[in-house]
């Protein structure tokens, strides 16, 4: 396609758009003044942000909820014309007067956008209205509880480290984790709040010799650094000081028995515990807002619903201190005490000059934008291949357009359909890259969702979600920066963790507590500490490290310990070789079989692959895309494929199987999918279904949900051949079912079938490609995995923001219920309420939908 340049007028006007809109109005100088602009569509809103970004001038942008701020964050990088600081202040994301704290990570980034807010002269800062509501702690404590470590510096170490207990860091063996520090000899590692690394200072006698960051993984060194700077690990004073504060001010606050409260204890006691955060105000004379934090001349911006926003949050606040407040043993303090009420908010908005972002088309403005809301080309591109209808969408707009993909392996995707239909969009880094360039048509990469239109011939961005009518729901991973491999065994002793649960080949499983040198025959020897049932414990040399491995069950804290000297470890072991049944002979010839006979070699055709893949909602982890490659490769291979892939739930074992259908459908074979389950067989029906909708496959089930006639004529047509994917229980497996042509195999989760399903599966090994998912493979499955009978892929990265599962154990209580719904619903996530008889689940639902407010309700369903 010819390369059409925009005129040097449009251009101008294309770059000054809204800066023209607000020259001639009061913001940004005018202190207490308010102006509003729109309407907004789209991504218009980080443009917008970003052109009036001045330099000199701190810019606050308030955006309604969490999701928006996030959005906002990924989109202005991608319009900014020069470099600008992007921080945002992250809620605690715990719900108002909760008794469980925020993560250690959100605390450390917090407290960094605190401590650089009072020196920023400009850039931009990113806050929801409910995280702008929280009361906070005064400028004071984070300027005064910070230090600044220089190389060269004395620095005795006893205080120092007397000092990093007092500020909430925690003493560990190996640092890890936001907040911890350790010291060996003359080695003194610490991993600040606010930092992206850990440090390592290396002492020579009292004078720091050097500074070096590492990997907590790792524990390799990454860089040297000149200075460091040590931020408190929490946003309240636990050392004397603010303990007396605390009490004080607890008395004067509370009418209770405090004896009788777990949270003035354990503050009493210099500990920190769960939901301590909203008993901040005690802690000092005064708390800060946000507001106080600003310089003076910064600029405020309110993009959407602000007002509805800060109504909806404080009226949730008042409704769980009604709620929760009643209990004697955790008093609760006012709302006006732990958080700003709405007209106190908009007072304080009164200081600073005000630009209102309207979305609102009825909404009053006082200069009214070019913005449209973008074109719908998913809705258009059910007629027609989504390339189609984007060029079709070119010609009649006649305009300069960017396309934007996702990530760099998508724009790749997206340029070769493009050059199949003879058209090389140039790449380009951004839109005023792509401005500038004069093109009439280019491609960049970034992490948008939301396109901008403002009218045919002019500059147009044009989203992947715009043209495949979906989302890719997993953004850039925030970078692991602490905790580690579980999976892995341990390889030295800076793995191992006070009160990890450990297992010894020999005693069974015991908790390790610590190292500890004893004398042995006048010799001092290190020994690893292991404490069992009844507080025994059990001395293990450091030379004998190889006899511990990892504890593997689900929760660590709830690790059964062994006794030491009885036989209950023995007995759990012989039990287990009881079990186990030697089959070797019949695994050599099922495999000599598969290894003779020659298979089916699938072809993939690259195009329709990447259509089908586009459809995915999300992005593929590393993991995913590498088990999907060896999937792939090994259905084109001549050799009968028998793949087992292995990951937890959630982790993305679906999407192999699902690509693996497709490539098998496009070769004209037939799929099963054989599942233990009849909940599972329709939940893998619906998956399939949705995924093939465009494509010309025919997906089935068999379920004891199907009458007689219908399963009947499911039977005709799988012989037929007229069925390409059927998803069922070990019914598949009856000799009364029959495939036409046959040529993949996908078992979910094989160890829960019997022994005559396994039977007929292992006679099919050496005749069809077998797929095996699971999440928990049983030993034998596994170890012939790792001995290389079967090929075996792992998927061990968890999807963006999966962080680790907790697990309660409590009585029933319908308020619990509805704390725990609330929480998950009120955060945009999904609620799985399991119920154990089918003949009282409808009056369990109407319960629910009784307890629960009508937004958390109303997207409830039944399955049996």
């Amino acid at each position: 396609m010819p390369s059409q340049a925009i005129g040097p007028r449009a251009e101008s006007i294309a770059f000054i758009m809204f800066t023209q809109l607000v020259e001639d109005t009061p913001w940004p100088t005018h202190v207490g003044t308010r102006t509003a602009i729109g309407p907004f569509n789209g991504c218009a809103e980080a443009r917008c942000i970003a052109e009036l970004a001045n330099p000199g001038q701190l810019l606050v942008v308030i955006t309604a909820d969490t999701s928006a701020s996030l959005a906002l964050e990924r989109e202005l990088p991608f319009f900014l014309h020069r470099p600008c600081d992007i921080l945002v202040f992250p809620d605690w994301e715990t719900l108002p007067y909760d008794n469980f704290s925020p993560h250690q990570d959100i605390i450390s980034e917090r407290l960094h956008t605190l401590y650089r807010l009072p020196g920023l002269t400009e850039g931009i800062l990113i806050v929801p209205v409910p995280t702008l509501m929280h009361r906070l702690t005064p400028t004071d404590y984070i300027a005064g509880s910070s230090l600044i470590l220089r190389r060269g510096q004395s620095l005795d170490v006893e205080r120092f480290r007397h000092n990093l207990l007092q500020n909430g860091y925690v003493h560990t063996e190996t640092v890890y984790e936001h907040g911890e520090f350790a010291l060996r000899g003359s080695l003194l590692d610490v991993f600040p709040m606010g930092s992206t690394l850990p440090y390592r200072i290396d002492l020579l006698d009292d004078e720091v010799d050097t500074l070096r960051t590492f990997e907590p993984e790792s524990q390799r060194t990454v860089d040297k650094v000149e200075n460091i700077n040590l931020l408190p690990a929490r946003e309240y004073p636990l050392d004397r000081s603010g303990i007396e504060n605390f009490q004080m001010r607890w008395y004067d606050s509370f009418e209770v028995d405090h004896d009788l409260c777990p949270t003035y204890l354990d503050v009493s006691a210099g500990r920190s515990p769960g939901g301590c955060e909203y008993y901040l105000p005690l802690f000092f004379e005064r708390c800060a807002t946000l507001f106080d934090y600003l310089p003076a001349d910064s600029a405020v911006i309110t993009s959407g619903d602000h007002h509805a926003a800060a109504q909806h949050f404080w009226e949730e606040v008042n409704t769980r201190f009604d709620e929760y407040g009643v209990d004697p043993r955790r008093p609760l303090l006012p709302p006006a005490r732990c958080f700003l009420a709405v007209e106190e908010l908009y007072r304080a908005l009164k200081r600073f000059a005000v630009l209102e972002l309207r979305d609102n088309l009825a909404a009053t403005v006082h200069r009214t934008t070019a913005v449209l809301p973008p074109p719908d080309l998913a809705e258009a591109g059910q007629r027609g291949l989504p390339m189609d209808i984007l060029l079709q969408f070119m010609r009649e707009h006649e305009g300069p357009l960017l396309l934007c993909a996702e990530s760099a392996g998508r724009r790749e995707i997206l340029l070769q359909e493009l050059q199949a239909r003879a058209i090389t969009p140039p790449v380009v880094s951004n839109w005023q890259a792509f401005l500038a360039s004069g093109l009439s048509f280019a491609i960049a990469t970034a992490p948008l969702d939301r396109g901008l239109y403002v009218g045919p011939g002019r500059a147009t961005l044009v989203c992947e979600s715009q043209l495949f009518d979906n989302r890719v729901a997993q953004r850039r991973r925030r970078k692991r920066t602490g905790g580690i491999d579980t999976a892995a065994a341990f390889s030295g002793l800076n793995e191992l963790r006070e009160g990890m649960p450990v297992v010894h080949l020999e005693h069974g499983v015991g908790r390790y507590v610590g190292l500890q040198s004893l004398a042995v025959d006048e010799q001092e020897t290190e020994f690893l500490t292991l404490e069992y049932a009844n507080a025994a414990r059990l001395y293990v040399p450091v030379a004998s490290l190889h006899l511990i491995s990892r504890y593997a069950g689900s929760d660590p804290d709830l690790a059964p310990l062994h006794k030491l000297g009885s036989d209950q470890w023995e007995k759990a072991r012989r039990k287990a070789s009881e079990k186990a049944s030697d089959v070797a002979a019949q695994l050599l010839e099922v495999y000599a079989r598969r290894e003779a006979r020659e298979g089916f070699a699938f072809v993939l055709d690259e195009p329709l692959h990447s259509q089908f893949s586009a459809a995915f909602p999300f992005e593929e982890t590393p993991d995913q895309r590498i088990a999907i490659g060896a999937v792939l490769k090994d259905m084109q291979s001549p050799q009968v494929m028998d793949r087992l892939v292995c990951g937890d739930v959630g982790f993305g074992k679906t999407e192999v199987a699902l690509r693996a259908a497709f490539l098998a459908t496009c070769n004209q074979k037939q799929v099963a999918v054989l599942v233990p389950t009849t909940l599972l067989a329709q939940q893998h029906y619906n998956t399939f279904s949705d995924r093939f909708a465009d494509w010309p496959v025919s997906v089935e089930v068999v379920s004891r949900f199907r009458s007689t006639r219908d399963m009947q004529d499911v039977m005709q047509r799988t012989a037929a051949g007229k069925v390409d994917i059927l998803i069922g229980t070990h019914r598949l497996l009856q000799k009364d079912f029959r495939f036409k042509d046959l040529g993949l195999l996908i078992i979910d989760e094989e160890h829960r079938f019997g022994v005559k399903q396994k039977e007929v599966i292992k006679a099919l090994r050496s005749e069809v490609d077998i797929l095996t998912l699971t999440a928990t493979p049983i030993p034998r499955t596994l170890n012939m995995a790792l001995g290389g009978m079967r090929d075996l892929s792992i998927i061990s990265t968890p999807p963006a923001r999966r962080l680790s599962i907790k697990t309660f154990l409590r009585e029933h209580n319908v308020g619990l219920i509805k704390e725990a719904v609330l929480r998950e619903t009120l955060r945009g996530g999904q609620v799985y309420y399991l119920h154990n008889e089918v003949k009282t689940i409808d009056e369990t639902a109407r319960k629910l939908r009784e307890l629960l407010p009508s937004g958390a309700s109303a997207g409830a369903s039944l399955i049996p």
